[in-house]
Formats: structure tokens, sequence, C-alpha cells
């Protein structure tokens, strides 16, 4: 018995219209096993899936071809080749393994085989056959399905209101349910009731969860946006007209979206972010400012719409009472602040001109420094190779040739360092002060604007200083616990402002924004080390601005 070939009995059978004819798994394992007794084949396991043969992928196929490869058995024993494959990758797989002879039999009841090439021709061909039988059928499906939709036939579960006719497979209505349906219509049309109430309505009468409970807001959302209560269905994303009786007049359901659509604005405004959210801390406890929109409606059917700021007040220990502000008037009040930090247009042209002055300087600065740096490189490399002479003509010991080499060394890699620094960012602060120029004479346009977003995205871009809001007045602090106006060049433009304003002229720079200082280094060429440190080349100015940018 152990020299016969081995098989494995592989019954399937899915949940899918095309196995509807096909034997059951008890009735196919029975037929099975007495195919292999009648013809004497020695079945080592039996595998049973119910699983669709569609789409590769299935576990204990997979599983029984691995145990296949690894000569746990050479055939297979099924009941139709579709049992096997219903799609070209596992069918590839199974004639692969005839091909590489790890797989040397398959036995069908119902299909002849022989491992031959006319034999594994005919498999492919019935595995192809298979295969367009379902994609047959699953357009055969679609079709039908098409023309029962252009019947006006609702093709899925009946909703509330309605039950499936088995008979007919129509929708009819269901006389206990349809007017409790139209009675929650009539109820949320009236505009005082909520999604909530009509779920417990619906409850009180008896309509509920199978759980017992109210049915949920989605549920009665989706319910009164049904367009099926009122003869029509949707189906794909497209709207039929439909064959059942209408439970609603298209009146009653227009009336009832309406006001969905009306308390749905109102909810949205309430949570909707608005522009000026996130900008603003409340100066009493700390908390985030947020918005909230408030819709009032007249008599005479004029609709306004309002938006207030106020604390979240979301502090644990601390009961903020900071009252509400209306968007218009903290949008004046930032668009003032934004003026009050706003670069005179004649301060950003004499600025400009500096900058460039400061800018053709540094650079003829920067080519002295170098060129000073790359000449005590060279010395430095010359006293080097004279040490090395020294120690191997044993003029010194090598204690002090190790000690004065490692000197000589660090100074000229820390030189070098230097040089490469200088090159690269000797120009460093030019564009960071030129874009902070632009940044701070845009402040006039965009304050004047009134624009929320775009005031927002400028308070945001003023490194530096943070938003409070006290008593209904908007101020802007630095976000440290002290900055004196040298600190922060923002602070500074603000005060040499107040300053010229103050004396009555705003022609010229203010001394604050102006003090020139030059470029020489605290440390003079002349020493054996300077260090790059002692130059902000990142982002100084050599003599504008120097201490505030």
């Amino acid at each position: 018995m152990q020299n016969k070939p081995k098989y494995f009995i592989y019954a399937r059978k899915s949940t899918d219209v095309e196995d509807k004819q096909v034997l059951s798994i008890e009735a196919q394992i029975a037929e099975l096993r007495k195919y292999a007794r009648d013809n004497g084949l020695f079945v080592v396991d039996t595998i049973i899936e119910k699983k669709s043969a569609k789409v590769p992928g299935r576990p204990k196929f997979g599983s029984m071809l691995a145990r296949i490869e690894a000569g746990e058995a050479s055939g297979i024993i099924a009941w139709h080749p579709d049992r096997l494959a219903r799609n070209s990758i596992d069918g590839g797989q199974i004639v692969y393994l005839l091909d590489q002879t790890h797989l040397q039999s398959l036995k069908f009841p119902t299909f002849w085989f022989e491992n031959t090439s006319q034999g594994k021709f005919m498999l492919s061909i019935a595995f192809g056959q298979s295969k367009y039988y379902i994609d047959n059928l699953a357009e055969n499906t679609k079709r039908g399905l098409r023309q029962k939709i252009r019947r006006g036939e609702f093709p899925g579960l009946a909703p509330i209101g309605y039950i499936n006719d088995v008979r007919v497979h129509i929708i009819v209505v269901d006389k206990r349910r349809a007017p409790l349906v139209k009675q929650a219509f009539e109820l949320y049309a009236q505009g005082d009731k909520r999604l909530v109430d009509i779920a417990r309505f619906l409850a009180s009468k008896g309509i509920k969860t199978r759980g017992g409970l109210p049915l949920k807001k989605d549920r009665i959302k989706k319910m009164l946006t049904n367009p099926l209560y009122y003869g029509h269905f949707r189906y794909a994303g497209e709207v039929y007209e439909g064959k059942h009786t209408p439970i609603i007049s298209k009146k009653l359901f227009d009336r009832v979206q309406a006001t969905l659509e009306r308390r749905g604005h109102k909810r949205k405004g309430v949570n909707e972010p608005q522009a000026l959210c996130g900008l603003l801390a409340c100066s009493s406890c700390g908390m985030a400012i947020t918005a909230e929109k408030k819709v009032k409606h007249q008599k005479n059917g004029n609709v306004h719409e309002y938006v207030y700021y106020r604390c979240s007040r979301k502090h644990k220990t601390i009961a903020c009472k900071e009252p509400t502000i209306t968007e218009p008037d903290l949008v004046e009040q930032l668009s003032g602040i934004l003026q009050s930090y706003a670069l005179p247009k004649s301060w950003a042209v004499e600025l400009e001109t500096m900058l460039k002055e400061d800018e053709k300087k540094a650079e003829e600065s920067s080519a002295v420094f170098i060129a000073d740096a790359q000449h005590k490189v060279q010395d430095l490399q010359i006293k080097l190779d004279r040490l090395l002479d020294s120690y191997l003509d044993q003029d010194i010991d090598q204690d002090t040739y190790r000690t004065k080499q490692a000197e000589l060394m660090s100074t000229k890699k820390t030189l070098e360092e230097q040089i490469s620094t200088l090159t690269l960012e000797s120009n460093a602060w030019v564009e960071p002060l030129r874009e902070w120029l632009k940044q701070a004479s845009d402040l006039s346009t965009i304050a004047k604007t009134n624009e929320p977003q775009e005031m927002k995205q400028a308070f945001l871009e003023m490194d530096g200083l943070n938003l409070f809001l006290k008593d209904k007045k908007a101020r802007l602090l630095p976000r440290a616990k002290s900055h004196s106006p040298q600190e922060n060049i923002w602070l500074a433009l603000r005060e040499s402002k107040e300053k010229a304003a103050h004396a009555g002229d705003n022609s010229e720079i203010c001394p604050l924004l102006a003090e020139r200082e030059g470029f020489e280094p605290s440390v003079p060429c002349g020493t054996p080390l300077f260090e790059s440190g002692q130059f902000n080349h990142s982002c100084t100015s050599p003599s504008l601005l120097p201490s505030l940018f």
C-alpha cells in the first residue's frame, strides 16, 4: 500500500450563486470516498474548504499544494476541475505542478483527465470554461439587475415602512409601520424636532434596534433623506422612478430636506473652525480662543449670521469669565496691531540701501579674513613639516614631537573650518533680513484687507510674539517672560515707530533701527586665532540692526 500513489480529497463549496447546483460538502466527500474505494486510490487526507474560487488566495487550497510539493501526496481527487480553480492563477498552479511532476495524477468522477500534453490541454480548457461561466453568470446577474431597475423595481432590502414580497420580488407597503414613518416625516418637517427626537418617537411606537434601543441619528437621517418614500429610489449613485407605492408626498419630502439643511448649517456653524481660531489665547486662564457662529432669523425672513470669539473655558481649575467679542471687532483690533508693526515705506527704502552697502562690505571683509586665515594655515603646515624633520633628525624626543604636533594640528583644523564657514556663510544673514524687510513692509497692506485668514498668517509668521485676548482687547506680547526691544526686532520696530511719531518725524530711520557698528571683529586679525562665533554670519548684518537680527 505504501508504494501506491497518495491522494488528497479536496471538497469545496461556497455560498456563491455559481455553487447552488453543486453537491453539498457532505455529499461531495461521500461520493469522492466511494470513487476512491472503487478505483483503489490511497487517500492520505481529506481537505474541506468553504470559500469561493473566483479569486486566488484560498488558504487550505494553498496549503494542499504546498504539501504536494513537500511530497506528502502526488494526486488530488475532486468532484470537478471547477472545484480546484475558477481563476487563471490557481489553474496555472495546478498545471505547473503537473509539469514539474510534483503532481502526477488528478481524479474527477465527472471529468476525464490523463497526465499527458493532451490531458493538460483539456484541463486548461476546463479551468477556462469555469472562469468563463462565473464571468458570464456575473454579467447576466448585473444585466438582470439593470433590467429590474429600469422596470422600477427596487433591488435591495426594503427600508422601514416597506417589506420585501418574495412572491413577486418587489417591495410593498408595510401597513403597520408606514403610517409611523409618514408621521416621523411630518414631525421633523415642523422644524422644532431633532433627529434624536424622531428616533425616540419611533422607539415609543415599537420601531427600535435589535437590542431594543432607539435608532441612531445617522439611521434616522438616512431614512429622512431616502427618496424611496415618495416613489423614487437611489442605486449606484443615480435616482430611478420606482413602481412601488409612495408613503409620503414629494412636497413633504422637500420640506424635510429644507429643515435638514437649515438645521445642518446651524450645527455646522457651531463646530466649523473659523479663520482666527488657534491664533489667540485667553489672558486670564491661558486657554485657546475659539469661535462660535450664531444664526438669527428675523420675522421678515432675513437671516443674519454672527461669529463670536471666546475663551474655550477648558481650564480644570480656573472658571474663566472673559467676555465674547464679535469677529468684526476682533478683526479691526488685529488690523490696528498689524499697522503698528508695519515698516513704513520710506524706512524700507533706506534700510534696503543700507543692506546693499553692508552686504558689499561684508564680502570685502570676509575676503580679507579668509586670505589671512589661509596664510596662517600655510604657516602652520610649514611648522608641522619642520617639526617632523626635527623629530626624524632626532633633534627632539618623541613626547615633545607629539605634544607640539597635536597643538599645531588642532589650530590648523580650527582655521580650516573657519575658512569653510566664512566661505559658505559670509552673507547668510542677507536673505533672512531682506525677507524680513518685505514681511514688515507687507503688514500695512495685509492690515487694510481685513481678511481674517491673511491676517492670521501674518501674525503666525511674526516669530517671538503671541496674541492674547483680555476684556475684549487683543494684545500682542513677547512669548518669553522678558524681552528688551533690542532682543526682538518686532518690538524694536514698534518702539522706533512710537518714538518717531512722538517726535513728529517719520521721514528718517530711528537710531534704534539704524545703529551702525562696523564689521571689525572683536579679536584683531593679527592674532593667531579668531573665533568664527564672533561674526554671527548666519543671521546678523554687520552694521544694520546688529543687535536685533
